[in-house]
């Protein structure tokens, strides 16, 4: 079997306007061995995310080269958007894939964000496994007020950032860390009442007493009222719960859900628990799914030594 490491990270950048930018950013995180698997922007949180996935080294290259274009290209004094952010590259996660530990990716986004602060001189905080402080651990305490506080608070205790300097200029802070796969899902309300959408986030999310593993605000996106999260592990708290709980709320509240979409990407097992749970399969078993019967066929055969059979299907 191969033992090929592979890390994934889903750099935000506070850009979803401006194409040409975002344009110029990708290139930059296309270095050899990165793969670009999507690319996702939203104007009215005008912020782009752009998932890749390569071998470590390759990874931190790209991400650190497109850190700098973004330096160069974004200016937070001049940015508006829905979506909380503290720099012009928002927040950089490392993600354990293939053959790597998350304990290893800790060590990856130390070493990212040490040389984004010494060469790029941008204030890094860490978070999620790698945060140095127990508060930081949590991303929402982290841009707490969002880049106009961190303006006026960097220079305190508090705001110390773990590397570069305690300064912040057009291009903000950079946010580094290690963390499992995350799910990025918004749902979408039939109101444009965005205190309703507000209510179900502060329900439902983890922090408030509500699922674990969801965070969620409630924000007016396109005059829709949605509620916009993030599912950290979705084996804790699947997205089909998710779903139930906000259209429950939404019907306590007078509303429905409308409609959700996914940014960035999701991995097959959630979407075979949602399939499960709709379809009332409770003895449902993945391997059941022909494309994952050929795959395991597959890797058997290459285990074996074998060649898979080219013969024709039976009649």
């Amino acid at each position: 079997m191969s033992r090929e490491v592979l890390v994934e990270s889903v750099p935000n950048f506070s850009e979803g306007r401006r194409m040409e930018v975002v344009d110029a950013i990708e290139a930059a995180l296309r270095v050899p061995g990165v793969l670009i698997l999507d690319r996702s922007s939203d104007p009215d949180h005008n912020r782009s995310v752009i998932t890749v996935v390569g071998p470590p080294d390759a990874v931190l290259e790209g991400l650190f080269q497109a850190t700098k274009v973004a330096s160069q290209l974004i200016n937070l004094f001049e940015h508006q958007g829905e979506h909380p952010r503290l720099g012009a590259t928002d927040v950089i996660p490392i993600v354990p894939i293939q053959n790597i530990t998350l304990e290893e990716c800790v060590e990856l986004a130390r070493r990212l964000g040490q040389r984004i602060g010494e060469e790029l001189e941008l204030p890094v905080y860490l978070y999620e496994a790698a945060a140095t402080r127990p508060e930081r651990r949590n991303l929402a305490k982290v841009r707490k007020g969002q880049f106009e506080a961190l303006v006026k608070e960097i220079g305190t205790p508090e705001r110390e950032p773990d590397f570069g300097p305690a300064r912040v200029g057009p291009a903000g802070a950079v946010i580094v860390g290690a963390r499992p796969f995350l799910i990025a899902y918004n749902v979408y309300l039939k109101t444009d009442d965005v205190s309703i959408a507000k209510q179900i986030a502060k329900t439902i999310r983890e922090s408030s007493g509500g699922l674990p593993a969801v965070k969620a605000l409630g924000l007016l996106v396109e005059g829709q009222a949605q509620v916009s999260m993030n599912l950290t592990d979705f084996q804790r708290t699947p997205v089909h719960v998710v779903v139930e709980a906000i259209k429950e709320e939404a019907r306590k509240l007078g509303t429905e859900m409308d409609r959700s979409e996914l940014i960035g990407l999701i991995p097959q097992d959630a979407l075979f628990q949602a399939a499960a749970y709709y379809l009332k399969l409770p003895d449902f078993d993945r391997r059941q799914v022909v494309e994952v019967a050929i795959q395991k066929a597959k890797a058997r055969a290459e285990e074996a030594g074998e060649e898979p059979s080219a013969g024709g299907q039976p009649g």
